[in-house]
C-alpha cells in the first residue's frame, strides 16, 4: 500500500536538524540516532540479503491495466542476478509459464498453445506480469531491493517514513528511495539498524513517474545460507506501479523458501511441446 509522503517544505526543513534530532526534530520514523551517510545506509541496507541466493515462493498476484484485472496464484523461482520463472496456476495445472535464465525468454501459453521466445528484456517479461522489467530488476524488487540510478548526487533527510534518499542523475532523473527502521531499532546506533525498503520511485527530467514501487509486510524468512543461522526480513506484500502501460501489479507472497544451494538448469529454460504454435518475439 502506498504511504503518504512527507511535504517537500518539511524535508527540507528537517534536512537541516538531522544532528538535533532528540532536541527539535522528533519524527515518528526517525531513529534516536540517524545515519549521516546516505551512501552507507543504502550499502547497509543491501548487505542484509547478500545471503540469499535463490529461493521459489507461491503467491497470489492482482494486476490492473487497460485489458481489466487479472488475478491468479503464480509459483516462482528466482535465483540471482536474473534467472526466474512464474508459473502461472488454475485449479487444473498450470495455464502459462514464463522463464528466463538471464538471456533467453520463452513464454507457454497453453490456453492458446502459443510458445514464445526471444531475448530477454522489460517488453518479453511484462507479457505475463504486466511489469516491464528486466529479469536482474524483477529479482531485486521480489527480494526487497531495488535497482538504484548510477550517480553521485545523494541527499537523505529523515521523516516520517525513515530516511527518505534522493538520487539525482547527469540527465535529470530523479530516484526516491524511502528506508524504513524496526520499531525496536528505534534507540540503537546505526550500525545495529535494520533498514527495510519501503518504497523506490523513478522520475524521469520532466517529473513524470517512470515506475513506482512499495514494499510491506515483512516477515522474516530462515536463512539457510547463514553460518549463524539467522533469517532474512522480506516483503510479503510487494506492489509495482508503471504508469507508462497503465499497469498496477500486486504481488502477495503466501510463502517464500531460501534455497541453500543453485536451482537446477533445466528450471529456467523451456522447450516447446509438441502440438504447439512457436513464435519469435523482439523487445521492441
Amino acid at each position: 500500500m502506498r504511504r503518504r509522503r512527507a511535504p517537500r517544505f518539511a524535508l527540507l526543513a528537517l534536512a537541516g536538524c538531522l544532528p538535533l534530532v532528540v532536541a527539535g526534530c522528533p519524527k515518528p520514523g526517525c531513529p534516536t540516532t540517524p545515519h549521516a551517510s546516505p551512501a552507507r545506509a543504502l550499502r547497509m541496507h543491501r548487505s542484509l540479503t547478500r545471503t540469499v541466493t535463490a529461493l521459489r515462493a507461491e503467491a497470489r498476484v492482482d494486476q490492473r491495466g487497460p485489458e481489466g484485472r487479472i488475478r491468479g496464484t503464480v509459483l516462482l523461482f528466482l535465483e540471482r542476478p536474473d534467472r526466474v520463472r512464474f508459473d502461472a496456476m488454475t485449479q487444473l495445472g498450470p495455464a502459462a509459464v514464463l522463464t528466463s535464465d538471464g538471456s533467453a525468454f520463452q513464454l507457454l501459453d497453453m490456453r492458446e498453445d502459443r510458445f514464445l521466445q526471444g531475448p530477454t528484456c522489460p517488453a518479453n517479461i511484462g507479457r505475463l506480469l504486466g511489469i516491464r522489467l528486466g529479469g536482474e530488476e524483477l529479482t531485486r524488487f521480489l527480494l526487497g531491493d531495488t535497482p538504484r540510478l548510477e550517480t553521485d548526487d545523494v541527499t537523505m533527510a529523515c521523516g516520517e517514513e525513515g530516511y527518505e534518499i534522493t538520487l539525482r542523475a547527469e540527465d535529470g532523473r530523479t530516484q526516491e528511495i524511502v528506508l524504513g527502521v524496526r520499531e525496536a531499532d528505534r534507540e540503537a546506533p546505526p550500525e545495529q539498524q535494520h533498514l527495510r525498503l519501503r518504497r523506490s520511485e523513478l522520475r524521469r527530467a520532466d517529473g513524470s513517474v517512470d515506475w513506482r514501487a512499495t514494499f510491506d509486510e515483512f516477515r522474516v524468512v530462515p536463512d539457510p545460507n547463514d553460518p549463524e543461522g539467522r533469517g532474512v526480513a522480506l516483503p510479503f506484500e510487494v506492489r509495482f506501479v508503471d504508469p507508462d502501460t497503465g499497469a498496477d501489479t500486486l504481488v502477495r507472497f503466501r510463502s517464500i523458501e531460501l534455497l541453500d544451494e543453485p536451482v537446477r538448469e533445466g528450471v529456467f529454460r523451456q522447450t516447446p511441446p509438441p502440438g504447439v504454435t512457436v513464435e519469435s518475439v523482439s523487445c521492441d
